[in-house]
């Protein structure tokens, strides 16, 4: 309570301030002659009394022992934090009188935060016995609105005068004994919960392990699948070429078989023009040669009017040895032909082709006359280059 005195005992006069959060009451001879908050005045110390009641808030720490609905004690830690609303109230009731120095006469303010505290334990007494030991310790909200509600719903509280700002519950704690109880009960059902957990990833490890198998074999299946569709398919394709093949081979066959037909009809209508060509040209040939059957070759080598010396040697040798029978003997030196065929070649006119005679056998007709030579009977010397 933060005050100024100064006395002057030489005439029993002194003087006080008190700062703006205490609230003073000066009594003379038993009457109230002053109050409010924050006054300075002298004061004759022989007749007057003061009371100074101060305003701010208080914080009161406290701490009890209760019994849970188990009969477990637990220690209840906590703050109170109040205010005096009501100073002359307060003054009536408890004495809050200074002397002369400024120095409470009495301690009541330790009075009234014992009442305070008293009041709380009361409000929370009742809640707490309706607790069990673990609900207690952590029921701390719960104790504190409890207590809250207790205090200002308290008539005693209210005739005080005091006002509680807030009610703060910072520990319930159990005996050292439950304690330890209680972190034996919790670390085994947390190591249960650990092993649970530890069992539960390990099954989940499992589980997901099974599921990948699965996924794994299901894409194995639909793979396998997927295969034998392509075989099927590869197998239908490759049937269906097949049978296209065939197809293709029994119409190549077929246009074959059409075109060598074609091709017989062809040869047997050539065959057949062939032979009525053949059968028109002998039949022009023979009709051309007919007039001709019966006649010499003779006759128609002279036909031919032919100049050719040479060819008239030929015929001259031929007929000599057509005569060979007849004749004795015949010299032929080679100066006497190389005489002749010099006179033959003289003779003949420069760049004029001799004339190839016309062979007996072909200018004569089919029913040859005895002096052809083709009966066979020529002569022993008839050179055979004559038979063609």
């Amino acid at each position: 309570m933060p005050a100024y005195f100064f006395s002057l005992p030489m005439f029993g006069l002194s003087y006080v301030k008190f700062d703006s959060m205490t609230y003073v009451m000066q009594f003379r001879n038993g009457r109230l002659v002053r109050e409010g908050r924050g006054l300075a005045f002298f004061y004759v110390t022989m007749n007057s009394s003061i009371a100074a009641v101060p305003l701010g808030s208080n914080d009161l720490p406290f701490i009890f022992n209760e019994t849970t609905a188990d009969y477990q004690s637990i220690t209840i830690q906590g703050q109170l934090t109040y205010r005096i609303s009501q100073p002359k109230q307060l003054a009536e009731l408890l004495d809050f009188t200074v002397n002369s120095a400024g120095i409470y006469k009495k301690n009541e303010l330790e009075k009234l935060n014992q009442r305070l505290v008293n009041e709380a334990q009361t409000a929370t007494s009742a809640y707490v016995h309706s607790l069990g030991l673990k609900d207690s310790v952590r029921s701390n909200k719960a104790i504190e609105e409890e207590i809250t509600a207790g205090l200002r719903a308290s008539a005693a509280v209210a005739l005080l005068g005091i006002e509680v700002l807030g009610v703060n519950i910072l520990a319930v704690r159990a005996t050292p004994e439950m304690e330890r109880a209680l972190e034996a009960e919790t670390r085994e059902r947390m190591q249960q919960e650990a092993d649970q957990a530890v069992y539960e990833r390990r099954n989940f490890a499992v589980e997901q392990e099974r599921r990948i198998k699965e996924s794994e074999l299901n894409t194995d299946i639909a793979v396998e699948e997927k295969r034998k569709q392509i075989d099927e398919k590869r197998s239908e394709t490759q049937l269906q070429r097949a049978a296209n093949e065939r197809k293709l081979r029994e119409l190549q066959v077929q246009s074959d078989i059409a075109v060598e037909a074609s091709r017989a009809q062809l040869l047997e209508q050539q065959t057949a023009n062939q032979r009525l060509a053949a059968e028109a040209q002998g039949y022009v040939t023979e009709t051309t040669l007919r007039p001709f059957r019966d006649m010499d070759w003779r006759t128609l080598t002279a036909l031919q009017n032919n100049p050719s010396p040479r060819l008239n040697i030929a015929l001259a040798f031929r007929e000599l040895a057509e005569n060979a029978g007849k004749i004795g003997t015949l010299n032929i030196t080679p100066d006497l032909l190389e005489g002749l065929l010099g006179e033959a070649g003289s003779t003949a006119r420069p760049g004029q082709a001799e004339p190839t005679p016309v062979s007996p056998h072909r200018d004569s007709p089919a029913d040859p006359s005895p002096e052809d030579p083709r009966r066979g009977n020529q002569g022993p010397n008839t050179p055979k280059n004559n038979r063609r």
